[in-house]
């Protein structure tokens, strides 16, 4: 072991953006704390030139100016070392012999105060080992499948089924590794997949580099037979035959170089580094001369030497290597099959593996119902720290029709072999108040004296504190042990002075007769005191949602240019730096999700609407082509629901 004098992790050097550069410099003219937040919450740019723009802009005035001027001026500049991810260095004597050393904010971690470009300058060798939160929510669902059905699954040989890949196509995919994300599935229908090549090469080809490089869209067209395959120049035709004469892959762009500019190893390696530097762009501006000299030199002038430096400057932004995406396609296989044919399983392995993706848990589980999953909540008798899978009660005839696929409720896709109903129980780490040790308490007391017998004995058994018998309260998970929702909350405070220092008297946990909560009021609290719910807010709205058609019905019309009007929660905003200022959003109801398009101009007049809602009614016109769904909004509407907050413009 080389232990923490002679292995250590990687700098990285976090720059000054947009919300970053204004939350310091306000604070540095006297701003409270609590100004500053709400300055920056609305952000959504990294250029500190629009800060003037956004929602809650500086009122007018010498200071204000002064600030934004500050903000631009420091655009870029190092604000702090970060921790590179996964870029670790080892040495064969003690690192502070040869690079600075500091201890990491996380007991235990050594971090060199040199960033990745540093190291390289000084020959010290980084290794990047990659972390992946979705290898163990696959490990999870693989032990939770052989526990409850006995059945072991290998994932290294788990069959191709055409099935799989039809799911893709129908953009399928929410929980997926790699191709959950929103432009993901408006690529799914439009690419096919139909073999494991094709995952390794969608996985890579929605990265900025092929966005950039123009490669994305010339690759779908000759993939379905809209254009025909041809190269830059007859030189690059067998470096780009397999995708089609559009380069996709990071090796591919190495090559390119090798042969059209004859780059030798050392320029090579250069533009390797650039493709993968913080200021890529930069750096490969400083290449551009070097490469089209090269170019000029083996005869590639004009129009083809164009072509391949667009694709070349393209992935100054970010492309992936053809072995990287290999394996992550195979992760993507892994994924879909499991959901496919465990759905239950898979679930609770994304939820105990969180935080990860790009889904929050609320939608996950949102998914999972109409994979025809049951879930359950927390209970003090029944849930342990992380989600478990128990028995249920279903009706094998009970099937959930999704996206062209059917499952069974509680047992697995209609095409498997029918086995006993299953439903997902909410593990205790999801109940708000509830830390590492409550529950180790709780968990203690049920493994050494079984089952709580009443709310006073498991308040003697585990000395839980009034918070977490309010939270645990809210979530239903008291009423095992006789207490509802109301009850708990008002008995909490009683209960909370009951511990095992003490006698057992409860003078006061008895609860007056108070009215149970309705089905909104529970589905409120399950996202206070949980941020889950197997109920979805729109079916809370929808018979006052007049005219608006469902997510499910929006995707049935496929025609283009009809007029609709649709309705749901927003779970999230994104502005792609490729996409010239159109933003983007995910709308999800009760019957599955949407992708609405925001022009730059319709953003601008509608922003403050758009951009606060937690739910939207959306007036707007329908684009269907080649599989792909979109609604384009022209107008908008708040609805006032709750729901969990939205992961916005990451």
């Amino acid at each position: 072991m080389a232990g923490h004098l002679r292995a250590a992790m990687v700098a990285n050097v976090i720059t000054y953006r947009a919300r970053s550069v204004l939350r310091d410099v306000a604070k540095t003219f006297g701003f409270t704390q609590s100004q500053v937040d709400g300055l920056s919450k609305y952000v959504d740019t990294h250029d500190p030139a629009q800060l003037r723009n956004m929602d809650t802009s500086l009122p007018e005035g010498m200071t204000s100016e002064m600030i934004y001027d500050i903000c631009w001026r420091l655009d870029g500049f190092p604000r702090h070392l970060g921790i590179h991810s996964g870029g670790m260095v080892i040495a064969d004597r003690p690192l502070w012999q040869v690079v600075p050393l500091e201890w990491g904010r996380m007991e235990g971690r050594t971090i060199i105060q040199w960033d990745k470009d540093d190291s390289a300058a000084v020959g010290i060798v980084k290794f990047d080992l990659l972390g992946l939160g979705m290898l163990n929510a696959l490990h999870l669902a693989n032990d939770l499948i052989e526990d409850t059905h006995g059945v072991e699954v290998d994932l290294a040989r788990i069959p191709q089924e055409p099935a799989i890949y039809e799911s893709m196509t129908r953009a399928d995919t929410v929980g997926l590794f790699q191709i959950e994300s929103r432009a993901q599935m408006a690529t799914l229908p439009k690419m096919k997949p139909k073999t494991f090549y094709d995952l390794a090469v969608e996985v890579a080809l929605i990265r900025p580099g092929p966005i950039q490089g123009q490669s994305v869209h010339p690759y779908l067209r000759r993939r379905n037979g809209e254009e025909p395959v041809r190269y830059p120049h007859p030189s690059t035709e067998p470096i780009l035959r397999k995708t089609l004469g559009v380069p996709i892959f990071q090796e591919q762009l190495m090559e390119l170089a090798r042969i059209c500019a004859g780059f030798n190893g050392s320029q090579a390696d250069r533009l390797r580094q650039a493709m993968t530097h913080k200021r890529s762009e930069q750096v490969m501006g400083r290449l551009r001369d070097e490469v089209l000299a090269g170019m000029e030199s083996n005869g590639i002038t004009g129009t083809a030497a164009g072509e391949i430096w667009e694709k070349l400057q393209g992935f100054a932004s970010f492309g992936f290597p053809e072995s990287h995406s290999v394996s992550f396609a195979y992760i993507v296989y892994m994924s879909a099959w499991l959901r496919f044919h465990y759905p239950a399983e898979y679930l609770a392995g994304l939820l105990n593996a969180q935080p990860m993706g790009f889904y929050s848990p609320n939608s996950l589980v949102q998914d999972a119902s109409r994979h025809g999953v049951m879930v359950r909540g927390p209970d003090v008798n029944a849930s342990w720290h992380d989600c478990t899978i128990e028995p249920a009660e279903a009706d094998p005839d009970d099937v959930l029709a999704y996206l062209g696929q059917a499952w069974r409720r509680g047992r697995g896709h209609v095409d498997d072999p029918v086995r006993p109903a299953v439903a997902v129980r909410m593990g205790l780490r999801y109940v708000r108040n509830l830390g590492e040790r409550e529950i180790t308490r709780i968990e203690a007391a049920r493994v050494l004296g079984g089952e709580f017998a009443s709310p006073e004995d498991l308040a003697f058994r585990t000395g839980l504190g009034v918070d977490s018998l309010e939270g645990l309260a809210a979530a239903g998970a008291l009423e095992s042990v006789g207490l509802g929702r109301r009850e708990g909350m008002w008995a909490a405070g009683a209960l909370a002075e009951i511990d095992p220092e003490r006698l057992p008297l409860s003078p006061g946990v008895e609860p007056p007769d108070l009215q149970g909560m309705t089905n909104e009021e529970s589905h409120r609290a399950d996202l206070w005191s949980t941020g889950v719910s197997a109920t979805h807010p729109m079916s809370f709205v929808r018979d006052r949602l007049d005219g608006c058609l469902t997510a499910a019905e929006t995707l049935e019309l496929r025609r283009n240019t009809a007029r609709v009007k649709v309705a749901g929660v927003i779970t999230h905003r994104q502005r792609p730096g490729t996409a010239k200022g159109v933003y983007f959003l995910n709308l999800e109801d009760e019957t599955g999700l949407l992708n609405i398009i925001v022009l730059p101009d319709i953003w601008a007049r509608h922003r403050h609407v758009v951009r606060k809602s937690p739910a939207l009614i959306i007036y707007g016109r329908l684009e269907h082509h080649d599989g792909v769904t979109n609604v384009v909004a022209r107008d908008f509407e708040p609805i006032g629901i709750q729901t969990v907050k939205s992961r916005d413009f990451r």
